[in-house]
């Protein structure tokens, strides 16, 4: 019988994933920038997003995607983004972890996941400001969060390779 893989214990995946939803909160909460007529900031909640779905696959990219959304946007100030958070963050970190899929070709599958994950987020808000405030509004945010997204993907991608020497990515 071969040993379990430490990331086969479901205790020792769910404190990995938790330690990441922390983590992102509180790196995105440092790196708070508010952004004038949108209502929203830019951070690097997205960069945890794209590492959790690096390192673990959909769930567990949702699930940091989701919480991370949800519990900055309340932390910060910004209840009115907070369901909309959940939802956008959490389809991004499930995308991203979707099209990444069991594969020894990150890089190359990394390109696609990282565009996919950012359109979402980017289309998301915009339908989100949009709907609490004005189209208007919706456009003059899609230029940061679009940053936001390119950032989080370039800072990503070699938190992963550093992280994943210790961290196998099997389960995705």
């Amino acid at each position: 019988m071969q040993p379990k893989n430490n990331l086969q214990s479901p205790l020792k995946r769910l404190t990995l994933v938790a330690v990441l939803i922390a983590v992102n909160i509180v790196v995105a909460r440092i790196f708070l920038i508010p952004v004038p007529m949108t209502h929203g900031y830019i951070n690097l909640c997205d960069a945890g997003i794209f590492i959790a779905a690096l390192l673990f696959g959909k769930k567990e990219g949702a699930l940091v995607g989701g919480l991370s959304g949800f519990l900055l946007d309340l932390i910060a100030g910004y209840p009115q983004y907070m369901l909309f958070s959940l939802i956008i963050h959490g389809l991004e970190g499930y995308l991203i972890g979707l099209l990444l899929g069991k594969t020894d070709k990150v890089k190359f599958k990394f390109l696609l996941a990282s565009f996919v994950g950012v359109i979402v987020m980017v289309g998301g808000y915009f339908a989100a400001d949009s709907f609490l405030y004005t189209i208007q509004t919706g456009l003059i945010g899609v230029p940061t969060n679009l940053f936001q997204g390119i950032v989080g993907a370039l800072v990503a991608f070699p938190v992963y390779y550093r992280l994943s020497s210790g961290v196998t990515s099997s389960g995705k």
